[in-house]
């Protein structure tokens, strides 16, 4: 029987963690997007539609609301901002174990997602979503606070 050090699943999670332990704003940009990613892909069959970022590039930058490419490297920036903005909370629950890290990015999720609701689509934006795209809006922005807490939550130092 091999041990645990010369498995090749042990080797790349050994490296992961000592390329993120410490690093904080590489964590919260790594977790940002892979939260991002993960949440375009349970939104974007579900809304059928693309995020609230191409309306966001039409009315700030003049762009075509339908343009692919501006509205997800948006979406994708936000996400990236919003898991740099999550590392000094995660910094602060280091040693709290990965539950707490996942019920924190939950919560961390759904600030984030009234935010984007009250501040961002409703004042900036002028748009008032209907019952069911804001239940989709909300889900969405929780499935990131989860991936984001786990992110956080699963490099954080372990004791040997």
């Amino acid at each position: 029987m091999s041990s645990a050090s010369s498995d090749p699943v042990d080797r790349v999670a050994d490296r992961t963690d000592r390329a993120f332990r410490d690093r904080p704003l590489v964590t919260g940009v790594w977790a940002g997007l892979v939260g991002t990613a993960v949440m375009t892909l349970f939104r974007l069959p579900v809304a059928r539609s693309l995020p609230p970022t191409g309306a966001f590039w039409e009315q700030y930058a003049g762009g075509d609301p339908d343009a692919l490419g501006p509205a997800f490297l948006l979406h994708f920036l936000y996400g990236a901002g919003g898991g740099v903005a999550f590392a000094p909370v995660a910094r602060a629950l280091r040693g709290r174990g990965l539950t707490t890290a996942l019920a924190v990015g939950v919560l961390y999720g759904l600030v984030l997602s009234v935010f984007g609701t009250r501040v961002v689509l409703t004042r900036l934006l002028g748009m008032d979503l209907d019952y069911d795209e804001a239940v989709v809006f909300h889900a969405g922005h929780v499935v990131y606070g989860l991936t984001v807490g786990i992110w956080f939550g699963t490099r954080e130092p372990h004791e040997g």
